[in-house]
């Protein structure tokens, strides 16, 4: 049985880009961990802003790595375990993880503050420009 799109309809063109992000989105945001909050900055005639915040207790600077790729913000942490230590009950495990969020085109990051265990990511969306443009229609025959 195929699957009903809401993208599927003929008066919807080339939006099969969209349908496929909203399906990498919803399969990985059964992922819970780390905690995270997103939140709009309010600001009177700037820009919005917005702020994604990710509770990362225990990873350092040199453990997270942001790389945006195209339109996707990827945030990795990478903590190994430390050999050398024997403990007695371990209730805090090393872990790894990865979190991507898709951006809308224009969306800049402006900056990335690790404190107190949270590391904080500020994203600016600037006023989109409208444009409109009357098509001329050529006669032929």
């Amino acid at each position: 049985m195929s699957r009903l799109s809401p993208f599927s309809s003929p008066l919807l063109l080339g939006f099969d880009e969209i349908e496929r992000a909203l399906d990498r989105v919803t399969k990985s945001a059964n992922d819970g961990y780390p905690p995270y909050n997103i939140e709009r900055l309010s600001g009177e005639g700037a820009p919005e802003r917005l702020r994604i915040t990710l509770a990362v207790a225990g990873f350092s600077r040199d453990q997270i790595e942001i790389v945006l790729e195209e339109n996707h913000l990827v945030i990795k942490g990478r903590q190994t375990d430390d050999k050398e230590r024997h403990y007695l009950h371990r209730g805090i495990a090393a872990r790894q993880f990865q979190k991507t969020f898709l951006l809308v085109e224009g969306i800049e990051v402006k900056e990335a503050v690790l404190e107190n265990g949270l590391l904080s990511i500020d994203l600016v969306r600037p006023e989109p420009q409208r444009l409109q443009r009357r098509i001329e229609i050529v006669a032929r025959g």
